[in-house]
């Protein structure tokens, strides 16, 4: 089997010449104010389930949050918050030059950055990010349904990385009281000075026993955590009412 753990992407033809990279250097900070104002533009205004994440953190140095694709925006504000508290957040950004500037980004909010291709799948990228869980204790963000889909399909991947890390998934879910969806992926993009509620679930272990080459076991807790991730964020929404 090879498990789908990073998220499909076209790899770019384009080269990072050193013209391009001092464009990027003017490009990024720019990038990082706009993110920056739209966050503060934004409240959160409800947060229900945090003691998931203190709890699981009690019980070791790093997990797996994991949320869908469309939904990252403020999953990953909040959790950039909590890097006060000693969280080592990382985010998986592609390797290609298109991820320059967003890699950029995330080291300026001081978040580890893993660069990673639709190439670098299988028993590599469960050892790098064994690698990051176990020992260096970073906790990667998964998104399971990946930005090109299938939307809200928990791929296996990140099933077999809980596994073998012995690290929990993080459920992770958000809504926001007005926002625009994106056309292609759905992608959330709350509208400026919304409110917006983050639900956070209870930590989900994968037990050593689960033979991930039993599709039926493998199909049953893919379908529990898409099930939860939806119950997430309907509890995010009702939140907002």
């Amino acid at each position: 089997m090879n498990p789908e753990i990073l998220p499909q992407e076209r790899v770019s033809k384009r080269r990072l010449t050193p013209l391009r990279r001092f464009f990027y250097a003017l490009l990024a900070p720019l990038g990082l104010a706009v993110l920056r104002f739209w966050w503060s533009t934004c409240r959160i205004v409800r947060v229900s389930g945090e003691q998931h994440l203190a709890g699981a953190l009690d019980k070791a140095p790093s997990l797996l949050p994991c949320y869908w694709h469309q939904h990252e925006l403020f999953c990953a504000r909040y959790l950039l918050l909590q890097m006060r508290r000693g969280l080592k957040l990382g985010f998986l950004i592609s390797p290609s030059v298109d991820g320059e500037v967003p890699a950029m980004i995330a080291r300026r909010l001081g978040a580890h950055v893993i660069r990673g291709s639709s190439t670098h799948t299988g028993a590599r990228a469960l050892r790098d990010y064994y690698q990051l869980l176990v020992k260096e204790g970073v906790s990667p963000v998964i998104t399971p349904d990946g930005p090109k889909g299938p939307r809200f399909r928990f791929k296996p991947g990140a099933i077999l990385l809980a596994q073998i890390s012995g690290r929990p998934l993080l459920p992770m879910a958000y809504a926001a009281s007005r926002a625009w969806l994106v056309a292609w992926d759905k992608f959330v993009i709350p509208w400026p000075f919304a409110r917006i509620a983050v639900a956070i679930g209870e930590p989900v272990a994968v037990p050593r026993s689960l033979q991930v080459n039993d599709p039926e076991a493998m199909e049953a807790l893919q379908q529990q955590l898409e099930r939860e991730l939806h119950r997430l964020f309907h509890e995010a929404r009702e939140a907002l009412q």
